[in-house]
């Protein structure tokens, strides 16, 4: 069995996708946009001209699997009561992955040695996205 995170980016999930192919290095799996979709989604799903907005994607960042969607299209992503987690080979990586996800978004504890890690610290993305980037001991 396996938990995967699976965000929505309410209309910015092909953003998304390009800002972590850069930043991470992800790799894109699988992509269908809702016109693709077999089946017509329920009305009022979707607000019109969101046929070209991403259904579902699949991800592959290292050994994990994370999965995107554009879901309603809102326009008002929220990423409350999670963190992704990152573990990084050592600090170089982990300033590198940290520097990029970071970039247009917030720093909420910078990189630096803590009890639990010689190199550990804290980020929202440009898209709300939190996480945590970690060497571990």
């Amino acid at each position: 069995m396996q938990i995967q995170p699976y965000l929505f980016f309410e209309g910015r999930c092909e953003e998304a996708i390009e800002f972590y192919k850069q930043a991470l290095g992800a790799e894109v799996e699988m992509l269908m946009r809702i016109k693709d979709s077999p089946e017509p989604t329920p009305p009022g799903m979707h607000p019109p001209g969101s046929e070209n907005k991403v259904m579902h994607a699949s991800l592959r960042i290292g050994g994990a699997v994370l999965m995107a969607s554009d879901g309603r299209c809102s326009g008002k992503p929220s990423f409350q009561g999670i963190t992704l987690s990152l573990d990084a080979r050592d600090e170089a990586e982990a300033k590198r992955m940290f520097g990029a996800l970071g970039a247009g978004g917030e720093v909420r504890m910078p990189l630096g040695k803590t009890f639990f890690s010689p190199c550990f610290g804290m980020a929202a993305d440009r898209f709300g996205v939190p996480w945590m980037i970690i060497v571990p001991q």
